[in-house]
């Protein structure tokens, strides 16, 4: 009697002999940044459901109590099915995905005085039907992988003015964001824009400069925006002016403690406006407590900690700076988002990355994380020793 041959009780879902473009991604692909994303889209959901009933107060016209809640869902898989699309491509379709999008974006934001939607003032979205549009969420990622692009385009020394196309296409974006006028979303561009120079080779001395021009042009913004002025006034004298929105947010963290009050439990969100969008930070903090913020923060420091350790090593200088620009685009939003619901910074009405409440956001993270994947991807020859971020400096004369 012959013994059966031996069979192993586990076969993975993909072999790695198996040559098929879904089984290279999924050897090739971060797993962990992977992972970590999506945990923060199902944190979001679920804080959807915490803060939705309090949410349709608001609105009279809504009588589903879980009426964000479902919608908060349809963005969710839509943000992660972008991002798991996004991240299939390319270092080729990177760059044409971002092109596109970032033309795209252009042209809907120019359009946005004409056909856009008015809201507290700023004509930010495009109506479309059931759906509301902001085409800047899609220009950040966009902007800064083409950037990243057009500064290795001008160390090649082939003749292309990629510093010069970079910096044009910057001046557009940021113009026509102050148009609008939205002022968050400027600093936050032109903060990574900038990190995405520095990290391509930029000579210091150059970098000294652009701080001073930068420095200049936030004080012209004081005096060019009223509204700027106002939060900013509010922010330093609180005793003097109404800060009735940020002062229902701190006590909502408060009341959370180390361990919140419990799902549902929640009673400051009541009382917080767009608790569901720029201060759904809040919400987590009073049901939750501690114990989730620390853990949703910790989410966001893993993202960018070992997305910047993946994008250091990659040999290509567009792939290397690109990423890293994102993953730096990713954390500093975040880092605003909990930083203006701990008031330490004034108020900016950005959203919480992945978490926050909004297709537009949900869709352009889940672009922004899947191009970042894809570049960080392992291909061959794409993380062995090559050129140097000192060998790069020679980017400006």
């Amino acid at each position: 009697m012959t013994a059966e041959p031996y069979r192993p009780a586990y076969n993975p879902a993909f072999s790695r002999n198996d040559q098929s473009p879904i089984a290279q991604w999924f050897w090739t692909v971060d797993r962990g940044l992977l992972g970590a994303a999506l945990t923060l889209m199902a944190f979001g959901v679920a804080l959807s459901f915490a803060s939705s009933p309090a949410a349709i107060l608001a609105d009279e016209s809504i009588s589903d109590p879980f009426h964000y809640s479902w919608r908060m869902i349809v963005w969710a898989t839509g943000g992660a099915g972008a991002m798991l699309t996004m991240s299939l491509l390319s270092p080729r379709g990177v760059r044409r995905i971002a092109v596109l999008s970032l033309l795209g974006a252009i042209v809907v934001m120019a359009a946005l005085p004409f056909i856009g939607d008015e809201v507290k003032g700023a004509a930010r979205w495009i109506n479309l039907g059931p759906f509301s549009l902001q085409p800047s969420e899609f220009a950040k990622p966009s902007l800064i992988v083409f950037a990243a692009w057009m500064f290795a385009e001008g160390q090649k020394g082939e003749g292309v003015p990629g510093v010069s196309i970079a910096f044009g296409f910057w001046a557009l974006t940021v113009g026509l964001l102050l148009i609008q006028p939205d002022i968050g979303q400027t600093l936050l561009i032109t903060t990574t824009f900038m990190c995405v120079f520095f990290m391509a080779g930029v000579p210091l001395k150059w970098m000294a400069v652009l701080a001073a021009a930068a420095a200049g042009g936030v004080v012209s913004l004081y005096f060019m925006f009223g509204h700027m002025r106002d939060r900013l006034s509010r922010f330093t004298n609180p005793e003097t002016t109404d800060t009735h929105q940020i002062d229902r947010a701190s006590e909502a963290i408060s009341a959370g403690g180390l361990v919140g009050r419990g799902v549902g439990e929640g009673v400051m969100k009541r009382h917080v406006p767009d608790l569901h969008t720029d201060f759904i930070y809040s919400v987590g903090a009073e049901e939750f407590g501690l114990m989730l913020s620390l853990a949703m923060i910790g989410l966001y420091a893993f993202i960018v900690v070992r997305g910047m350790r993946r994008a250091m090593k990659l040999n290509d200088p567009f792939e290397q700076t690109a990423a890293a620009g994102l993953f730096v685009l990713i954390g500093l939003q975040a880092s605003i988002n909990v930083a203006v619901n701990l008031n330490l910074i004034p108020t900016k009405g950005m959203t919480l990355p992945f978490i926050s409440y909004g297709g537009s956001s949900m869709l352009a993270m889940g672009l922004t994380m899947g191009l970042a994947l894809a570049l960080t991807r392992r291909r061959p020859g794409a993380y062995e020793p090559g050129v140097t971020l000192q060998d790069r400096r020679r980017i400006l004369p």
